[in-house]
């Protein structure tokens, strides 16, 4: 980093991790030497924040686990940078990696993302889960998204912070905050990288998570793309209903309850998907009054 160059902060959440935290921070600190590095120690029961002031990292604690995306903001209100990196505190990421980071961000981004290779994932299952989510958030966003859930990622801290409000607490802020950066015409971009082997025991479970991953991706996209969401089931039940006529139509020449039951959800489910657009925009709206004034 040049005098010259976007001042930048490093945040890690961190529960338990005392075992990874000195090898990782002499790695973050050879490779950003001028970098503000915070650890957000979400309730830890060892020695993970002695060992983080040792090694010269500022430490902020929350007196219980509050959660993932709960340290992501606590860390984000508290990063001085301009530009803040997030990455895990477990050494799945790597340090030399946050300049990569760094050098797409220069090109005009406001998020860069570490896309992890496909032989980096932890488990097949994993991958797969992994490519639906991004599938289907591509969908629901209209961008192509390389990986959703990746925990490693520079921001432009003045537009991640107007979007701490809508972060879960749990670990999906990754889905959030990549949705939100998109809605609100953000340029994101991607860069493969390999994430390593995490030292100890992970703290996601993939089927409590995974489906907690998929709602979020609903609710998101509910909130930043409602009409991607409710047309397409809006058909749906129009289409059902429509075939449903046809066939009580021909069959005996009558309109069936069920047909009726269709049309009138397939009507309200668009009208929601109206209403919510317009709920969307007028959130955006405001958004942008604030960072406007």
């Amino acid at each position: 980093m040049t005098a010259s160059s976007p001042t930048l902060s490093i945040v890690l959440p961190c529960l338990n991790e005392a075992e990874n935290l000195k090898a990782l921070l002499l790695s973050i600190k050879e490779a950003q030497p001028t970098a503000e590095i915070l650890i957000i120690d979400d309730g830890s029961t060892d020695d993970s924040a002695n060992i983080s002031k040792q090694y010269g990292a500022r430490v902020i604690s929350h007196p219980d686990p509050l959660g993932n995306g709960a340290a992501i903001k606590t860390g984000a209100r508290h990063a001085n940078g301009e530009i803040i990196v997030f990455m895990d505190a477990d050494g799945q990421h790597r340090p030399e990696d946050i300049q990569r980071l760094l050098d797409k961000l220069s090109e005009g981004y406001d998020m860069v993302v570490g896309a992890r290779t496909s032989n980096t994932h932890a488990s097949k299952k994993r991958l797969f889960g992994n490519t639906v989510f991004n599938k289907l958030a591509s969908f629901m966003t209209g961008q192509k998204i390389e990986d959703l859930t990746s925990g490693f990622r520079a921001v432009r801290a003045k537009h991640f912070k107007k979007f701490l409000y809508l972060l879960p607490n749990g670990f999906s802020y990754p889905t959030t905050s990549t949705m939100a950066f998109f809605r609100s015409a953000l340029p994101v971009a991607y860069i493969p990288i390999k994430a390593g082997k995490r030292e100890g025991k992970s703290k996601i479970k993939l089927l409590k998570d995974g489906l907690r991953f998929f709602v979020i991706i609903l609710k998101i996209g509910a909130l930043f793309s409602p009409m991607r969401l409710f047309l397409p089931i809006s058909f749906v039940f129009f289409l059902t209903g429509f075939l449903n006529h046809l066939y009580t139509y021909f069959a005996w020449g009558g309109l069936s309850k069920g047909s009726l039951l269709m049309y009138v959800c397939s009507v309200f489910i668009f009208l929601m998907g109206i209403l919510s657009e317009q709920i969307s925009s007028l959130h955006y709206r405001n958004t942008d009054n604030e960072n406007n004034p």
